[in-house]
C-alpha cells in the first residue's frame, strides 16, 4: 500500500491549507496544519481519506484520532472540531474526501445483492483501516486531475467503486443505513436536514420528534446516539458556527450575528461563544480575519 499512498500523496501535494477543489466533482483535497479552532464547523457527509500526518475530530462528547491509511466517514452533517498534525518527520498534513449523496448511494445499493441482517447499530462518523482496494479507486479517480477530458466519463464509475469498497469495509452498514428511509439513521437525518435551515428558530421538541416517526423520549436517544449531541447542543453548535462566518466574512457586529442566528441576548450569545471558541467574538473574527489576509 506504500506505493499507492505516495502517489496520491504526491498528486494531493498541490492542495491548499484549506479545501481545494480537484475539478473532479465531489472530491477535494487539503493540506497544511490548520489552526484547531479554524477546522470548526459544520462537516458535510464524507468519505475522508488520510495520506500522511494525522488529525484529531470532536463531535460533543466522542473524539477519534485517525493517521495515514486510515479513512473517516461522516454519513450526516454534523458540527464538529478538528485538530491536524504533520507527520513525525515534518511532512505536512494531506487528505483527501469524498461527498456522499444519498440518491448515488441508493443507486448502488439497487444494484447490489441484498446484505444480509446485521446488528441494530447508531452513529452518524467513525473511523477504519483503509484497503489496498479502496487505495487503488483512489489513485485512479485522482490522476484524472491529469486528465480532465476524461472526468465526465470516468468519474462517476471510480467514485461508484470507491463507495463500493466502503460499503464492504466495516462502516458499510452506515452508507446503507443513510440511503434506506426507513432506518433510524436516515429519519435522525431528516431532522438534521431541518436543523441545519432552521437553526434560528425555537426548538420545537415535539414537531421533531414527529419528523422523525418516533416518540419524544425516543427521538433524544436516537438522535444522541447518532450525533453525540442533544438536539438543544446541536442546535446552538450550529449557531455559533453560522455566527462566526457573519463575523467573519459578512461585517455583521457581535449583536447583530447574534439576533440573526436566534439569540435574543447578545450577552449569552458572547459568553456562548467564548466558550466554545476560546475568546470572545470580537478578538475571534479580528483573529481569523487577519489570518486571512
Amino acid at each position: 500500500m506504500n506505493e499507492q499512498l505516495n502517489e496520491l500523496r504526491a498528486m494531493a501535494a498541490h492542495a491548499e491549507n484549506r479545501r481545494t477543489e480537484t475539478g473532479i466533482p465531489r472530491v477535494a483535497m487539503v493540506q497544511g496544519a490548520i489552526p484547531e479552532h479554524q477546522l470548526a464547523a459544520v462537516y458535510e457527509p464524507m468519505v475522508n481519506l488520510i495520506l500522511q500526518g494525522s488529525k484529531s475530530m470532536s463531535v460533543g462528547g466522542q473524539t477519534l484520532h485517525y493517521d495515514p491509511a486510515t479513512y473517516f466517514v461522516m454519513s450526516i452533517e454534523l458540527p464538529a472540531a478538528g485538530v491536524v498534525r504533520p507527520s513525525r518527520t515534518g511532512e505536512p498534513y494531506l487528505a483527501v474526501s469524498l461527498t456522499l449523496v444519498p440518491a448515488l448511494l441508493a443507486e448502488l445499493l439497487a444494484d447490489l445483492p441484498h446484505a444480509a441482517q446485521e446488528p441494530a447499530r447508531e452513529s452518524g462518523f467513525s473511523v477504519a483501516a483503509v484497503t489496498p482496494q479502496l487505495l487503488d479507486a483512489w489513485v485512479r479517480m485522482l490522476r484524472l486531475m491529469k486528465a480532465p477530458a476524461d472526468i465526465a466519463v470516468l468519474a462517476p464509475a471510480y467514485e461508484r467503486e470507491i463507495l463500493y469498497r466502503v460499503l464492504q469495509g466495516p462502516m458499510g452498514w452506515m452508507l446503507r443505513d443513510i440511503a434506506t428511509p426507513d432506518t433510524a439513521l436516515a429519519r435522525i437525518n431528516r431532522v438534521v436536514q431541518r436543523l441545519r435551515h432552521e437553526f434560528a428558530q425555537p426548538l420545537r421538541m415535539e414537531a421533531l420528534a414527529a419528523d422523525a416517526a418516533m416518540s419524544v423520549s425516543a427521538f433524544h436517544r436516537h438522535f444522541k446516539a447518532v450525533t453525540s449531541l442533544s438536539p438543544l447542543q446541536y442546535q446552538k453548535q450550529v449557531r455559533l458556527l453560522q455566527a462566526r462566518t457573519l463575523l467573519i466574512t459578512a461585517g455583521h457586529n457581535v449583536t447583530s450575528a447574534a439576533h440573526e442566528v436566534g439569540y435574543e441576548s447578545a450577552t449569552q450569545f458572547s459568553r456562548e461563544y467564548a466558550r466554545a471558541f476560546g475568546m470572545p467574538p470580537a478578538k475571534d473574527a479580528a483573529r481569523l480575519a487577519a489570518g486571512m489576509r
